[in-house]
């Protein structure tokens, strides 16, 4: 049985692709300007990994904001979904997951089998958000996947005042010629994602375990953030956690493609008794 999840974002596009339950592909892409062509490039660099032709895969789940034009998807899942469903088979004891994309974050809880029972939603902007890194990285003359090992290196944290991403983007910039320390500045970025995210997730009621998904999972300095103020470790999973949309996709495709088997088998059944 191979099945596939399409996870196409507003900042990246993932694959993954599993064999029965197995992960055995998976590729990683920057957004195009069409989700669309997207979709192609994460799928064909997922397939040349695992040495498979796109027929070969026998049912694929679209998620994320272009979940709609992706063209080869048999079927959409949200991503609130898709992402409860990816943590829950990364780990079936995770309870809460943080989703911070390019241009939203959530936080969702599940119950013991991977379903949805409560989730909240940032309604401010880009604030809390992966676009609001990479635009205060922008002004800080660093790149974004540079502000967890800088921020690392602070004895100090300036806070930011401003939520907004083009305005802090400003400020980062008035700071830095200020002549203030840019570790400081980049620990002050960081926690303020964390304190959104904090108060995003207590919205939804914190249950251990907790984790984060997303490309922002890989900032150290918003983990510590979220584990300071939360009073909680967050767990690492067996798969990227930028993946997990993908996965919990992959794995809506599995079950409908198992359904869908079931089925037939019943039909197939039933035709055979009226003969």
């Amino acid at each position: 049985m191979l099945v596939a999840g399409c996870d196409i974002g507003s900042t990246t596009g993932k694959v993954t692709i599993m064999a029965d339950d197995q992960i055995i592909a998976h590729s990683i892409v920057p957004t195009e300007p069409l989700c669309e062509d997207t979709a192609h490039k994460a799928m064909s660099q997922a397939l040349a990994q695992a040495g498979l032709a796109p027929e070969d895969v026998e049912y694929v789940v679209g998620t994320g904001y272009g979940r709609l034009v992706i063209p080869f998807a048999q079927a959409t899942v949200t991503e609130i979904s898709c992402h409860g469903m990816g943590a829950f088979w990364a780990d079936p004891a995770i309870r809460t997951i943080m989703d911070i994309g390019g241009q939203d974050c959530k936080a969702i809880r599940i119950d013991e089998e991977g379903r949805v029972v409560e989730f909240a939603m940032n309604d401010k902007c880009a604030a809390g958000t992966g676009r609001f890194l990479e635009e205060t990285a922008r002004g800080l003359g660093v790149e974004v996947w540079d502000l967890g090992p800088i921020s690392g290196e602070a004895q100090e944290t300036i806070k930011l005042s401003s939520s907004c991403s083009v305005f802090a983007e400003t400020e980062v910039m008035t700071l830095l010629n200020e002549g203030k320390d840019i570790a400081a500045i980049a620990a002050g970025i960081n926690q303020s994602i964390a304190s959104r995210l904090s108060a995003l997730v207590r919205r939804v009621g914190v249950a251990e375990k907790v984790v984060i998904s997303g490309g922002v999972s890989k900032n150290g300095g918003v983990v510590r953030g979220i584990e300071q103020r939360l009073g909680v470790s967050l767990t690492h999973v067996r798969v990227d956690a930028q993946l997990l949309g993908a996965v919990g996709a992959a794995v809506f495709a599995k079950r409908a493609l198992a359904k869908r088997s079931r089925l037939g088998e019943r039909r197939a059944a039933r035709r055979a008794g009226a003969v």
